[in-house]
């Protein structure tokens, strides 16, 4: 097995070690080795859409995060945007629902913005596929 080398921030790496107790992983490599099996399988599932289809996103993402950044992202893709709620969810964390109608393609661009912004803390799509 290749052995690569993984930057967290401090509190991420809390967040890792109290899951990884919690869900009975032996170490940080199987946690690891997990998150990245699902991201991967989300991804593909994404990527092999085209046509119409609708979906929702929810993020996470610290109260603190430049919102900028986020609304910029929102800017983008407004017109793919159907609908959207913020809430915040405890002192420290903000959560957005986001529902989209729209091409695959430009959904699938809006979803990778907010998945590589180190802002968002965790990303769901769920996806429904139009008639």
């Amino acid at each position: 097995m290749t052995i690569i080398s993984v930057s967290v921030p401090e509190k991420l790496l809390e967040r890792v070690e109290s899951f990884s107790k919690e869900q009975g992983f032996s170490n940080r490599s199987e946690i690891i080795r997990q998150a990245l099996r699902t991201l991967i399988s989300e991804s593909k599932n994404i990527n092999e859409l085209s046509g119409e289809i609708a979906a929702s996103i929810t993020i996470i993402y610290e109260r603190e995060a430049t919102k900028g950044q986020i609304s910029e992202i929102h800017q983008s893709y407004g017109d793919i945007i159907s609908t959207f709620l913020h809430a915040h969810i405890d002192e420290e964390y903000c959560l957005e629902v986001i529902v989209v109608k729209g091409e695959a393609a430009t959904i699938r661009k809006f979803v990778d913005a907010f998945r590589t912004n180190e802002q968002i803390s965790q990303i769901k799509v769920s996806i429904m596929k139009t008639p």
